[in-house]
């Protein structure tokens, strides 16, 4: 019989991925970028400049709290190139800025970006962690945060509890999800599952997305025995990216108000919110089509902005030459519109001019036009900075398209009159 015999014995070591040394993927390029005069290096992490508008409206917030509490401590969970973190430090003159990015192969990038800030660098601190634990840590460790900035991809719910833990009270979260496919009513599982809410397709899924955001929050601070406050809330096209600035506050928010249920009725167009008292009783006044009713919820519904807030947020931008003079049209048209949004008066969602115009069975008036008529009949009505040809008003869509066809009819009127004459 053949035999082998082993000249030394075969040691099994258990895989310990701590152990082992991968190659490291280093930032192998430079991309120098400039914003609000800051240079700095991208170095290949994922960078937009299209999200520049989201980082303004950040600092204007974090200078704004800084000014009211003469303290501001930053944590920026998920830095990338920190941009925001430079900002933070040179803008909203944080006192100190924790900088964390998952990736260590960006520690170096970041440090020298952050060196430009032109303060010590004592003020800011760069760690490689994961999000979760670094704010686990800190809340072990009693170390609060005047604001937590977590700038995350797609609907990551899962850091919410920890950074709610880890802010102090009265402190800002700056709260991200880039998820427009789940928030357009494709996906009510997933919603469902990372924020706690059914959403199905609705004609304003954009301003959805940002409810959906706000009660998730409001949901896990009530866990904690807090609640949350919107001070202001903010829409982008490219991503899509939904970002929604709170409040924490102590005590439980009480549920039935401002959170609830949102129903459109696909028949007359009209949309209503509905209490957790009313479920099971839901029906449209129109009641013409059964199954008519389409209801998304629970989602935050009262407003999305804090009116003081964003008054203190455009007096700053106005001081530091950001708006006005002729300058800077863009932010000071969204922060105004935002101002205009936040009147206590306007329900969720907006009604878009399309849909007005389609209903009416007419070509469509122009925004102003229809925002004046709307004024002059004793209603509440903006222009909405999620979509450009929509209204929001607490006029119904019924008597929406009533005012459209009056204003046509009138000026069909006067051209006739002129033609006349």
């Amino acid at each position: 019989m053949l035999s082998l015999q082993l000249k030394s014995p075969i040691i099994f070591i258990p895989l310990n991925f701590k152990t082992l040394n991968p190659p490291k993927i280093k930032c192998c390029k430079s991309e120098v970028q400039t914003e609000r005069g800051h240079t700095f290096d991208t170095g290949g992490t994922f960078f937009r400049h299209e999200s520049a508008t989201g980082r303004d409206l950040g600092v204007l917030a974090a200078a704004v709290y800084k000014k009211d509490h003469n303290a501001l401590r930053v944590l920026d969970a998920m830095c990338g190139c920190g941009i925001r973190s430079l900002r933070y430090l040179a803008e909203a003159d944080a006192d100190f800025v924790l900088a964390n990015d998952a990736n260590p192969d960006y520690g170096e990038l970041i440090s020298a970006n952050l060196g430009k800030a032109g303060v010590g660098n004592e003020r800011w601190e760069v760690k490689h962690l994961d999000a979760n634990r670094l704010l686990t840590e800190r809340y072990l460790e009693r170390d609060y945060f005047d604001l937590i900035d977590v700038d995350s991809f797609g609907s990551d719910s899962s850091f919410l509890r920890s950074a709610m833990c880890s802010v102090k009270l009265d402190g800002l979260l700056y709260l991200t999800c880039t998820d427009g496919y789940s928030s357009g009513g494709h996906r009510p599982q997933h919603t469902l599952a990372a924020y706690g809410a059914y959403v199905k397709p609705m004609p304003y899924a954009n301003e959805i997305g940002l409810r959906m955001l706000i009660g998730g929050a409001l949901r896990e601070a009530s866990v904690l025995g807090y609640h949350v406050v919107p001070l202001f809330s903010c829409y982008s096209y490219h991503g899509p990216v939904f970002r929604a600035m709170l409040q924490l506050r102590r005590g439980k928010f009480p549920f039935k108000r401002h959170y609830g249920f949102i129903s459109y009725c696909t028949q007359c167009g009209n949309s209503q919110s509905i209490s957790w008292d009313k479920l099971g009783q839901m029906r449209c006044t129109c009641d013409d089509i059964p199954g008519s009713l389409v209801v998304s919820g629970p989602l935050w519904t009262g407003p999305l902005h804090k009116t003081s807030f964003l008054t203190e947020m455009v007096n700053l931008a106005e001081k530091w030459g950001w708006i006005g003079n002729g300058t800077g049209k863009r932010m000071e048209t969204l922060l105004k519109v935002m101002i205009d949004e936040s009147d206590p008066l306007l329900p969720f969602g907006y009604i878009k001019l399309d849909e007005v115009s389609r209903r009416a069975k007419m070509n469509s008036s122009r925004l102003d036009t229809i925002l004046n008529a709307l004024h002059k009949e004793g209603y509440a009505a903006s222009k909405s900075h999620i979509a450009t040809n929509a209204i929001k008003t607490n006029c119904s869509m019924v008597d929406c398209v009533r005012l459209a066809k009056g204003l046509r009819e009138a000026a069909d009127e006067m051209m006739h009159s002129c033609i006349e004459a």
